[in-house]
């Protein structure tokens, strides 16, 4: 039986969708989303929860169907006509949120929304040769917009302290992306490995493809659930 593609993968009904949504990795950047609304000196919680249905339907739902319809990485049987439908869906549901948004926030916020439409078909379809499908393109678009967005949804400008957080938010994905790709490599692409380590004192270990995985997915995980519980945390002191 094959390994499944992913640490979180389940097999059995509805296991394909389960795969699909990556829930920590998309609870990992909708963290970035109430991040960037508690840099607010006031939070509007109907716009947090409207930005981040906003970000479920783009990032959680249309992103990851449209990675999945370009190439099946996930290996999945959903079939394409159903990804580009959900996608198309959750991709026109954002968009009316942000529309709702603008009669709130301003038609700066028309700008955010076209850059976050461009990010989620440009980056899953690598469009222009992938020019955004890149680390540079994930930090920015998976990391840092959540967060900017989030925070002007909020006070209506782009203040430095979004600026500062967003830098961090970019940081942290990339460090997610330089683990995620070995990850995937090793667990879709690699069936075995052995990798000889020489030690200082002339003893020597052999390691296998299990062990240079662990670490690596041990690292997302622990990661995720950090992103999620300091969202959690903010969020708590902010409007508790």
């Amino acid at each position: 039986m094959a390994e499944p593609a992913a640490y979180y993968a389940r097999r059995g009904p509805w296991a394909d969708w389960w795969t699909l949504l990556h829930p920590p990795y998309t609870a990992w950047h909708l963290s970035f989303v109430v991040i960037g609304a508690c840099l607010a000196p006031h939070v509007v919680v109907s716009t947090l929860v409207g930005t981040l249905v906003a970000f479920f339907l783009a990032v959680g739902l249309a992103a990851h169907a449209l990675d999945e319809l370009h190439g099946r990485p996930l290996g999945t049987s959903i079939p394409s006509p159903v990804l580009a439908a959900v996608a198309g869906a959750s991709l026109a549901g954002a968009l009316i949120l942000g529309a709702v948004g603008v009669v709130r926030v301003g038609g700066w916020l028309v700008l955010f929304m076209a850059v976050g439409v461009g990010l989620v078909v440009g980056y899953d379809l690598e469009l222009g040769g992938g020019a955004v499908h890149g680390g540079a393109g994930f930090a920015l678009g998976w990391g840092a917009f959540p967060v900017l967005t989030a925070a002007f949804a909020q006070t209506h400008s782009v203040t430095g302290g979004a600026v500062l957080a967003a830098g961090g938010a970019a940081a942290w994905s990339g460090a997610q992306r330089a683990l995620s790709t070995p990850a995937r490599t090793l667990r879709r692409r690699v069936r075995g490995a052995q990798v000889r380590l020489v030690h200082a004192d002339g003893t020597v270990d052999q390691v296998g493809r299990r062990e240079l995985l662990a670490p690596l997915e041990q690292a997302l995980r622990l990661s995720s659930w950090a992103a999620v519980l300091l969202a959690v945390g903010l969020a708590v002191s902010r409007l508790g």
